[in-house]
């Protein structure tokens, strides 16, 4: 089975510049996908990261196995145009090579668990069969509603009324 843009904009509320897949070339159901992500000069971090020497930020790399991950995940949750799928977790991140404007970045993401809130994945970035970037990743999935972002106000709400008088003063 393999999505392109469109299907995978269903998927993912991500869009220009952050969307990191251009293309789903593999995708087995609760077990692999494997997504495409053509690396281009026009796209802004290159302005700064770095003048003359264009790197794709590593940080990215590992945002493009996220998401390639997230459509994974988020097609076997009935109403995902209401959830979204978070980081909780980057582990064992290495970068091998540097990734370059020209390039074309195939990105593997096996599951290494999966329950319906929350999953941990193996991902791989290639450039022409070399390895660019792993990682182990975990993310949960939560509400895309308002109701998230009240549960993010009483955190703070929760660290506030624990900070000492003079604290909470300023």
């Amino acid at each position: 089975m393999t999505f392109d843009i469109q299907e995978i904009l269903g998927f993912l509320p991500h869009r220009y510049p952050f969307l990191m897949i251009d293309r789903i070339i593999e995708f087995e159901r609760q077990k692999r996908i494997v997504a495409l992500k053509n690396v281009s000069i026009n796209e802004p971090h290159f302005q700064g990261h770095f003048p003359g020497v264009p790197i794709m930020p590593g940080v990215l790399v590992i945002e493009a196995m996220a998401q390639a991950g997230a459509v994974l995940m988020l097609s076997e949750i009935p109403d995902r145009e209401n959830k979204l799928a978070v980081f909780t977790g980057i582990d064992n991140a290495k970068f091998r090579r540097s990734v370059v404007p020209g390039d074309q970045l195939r990105i593997e993401v096996d599951v290494l668990s999966f329950r319906t809130r929350a999953g941990r994945m193996a991902g791989r970035a290639t450039i022409d069969g070399k390895v660019a970037c792993e990682a182990t990743l975990t993310c949960m999935i939560v509400p895309r509603t308002a109701e998230a972002k009240g549960s993010e106000a009483k955190a703070s709400e929760v660290t506030a009324s624990e900070a000492t008088p003079s604290e909470a003063a300023r």
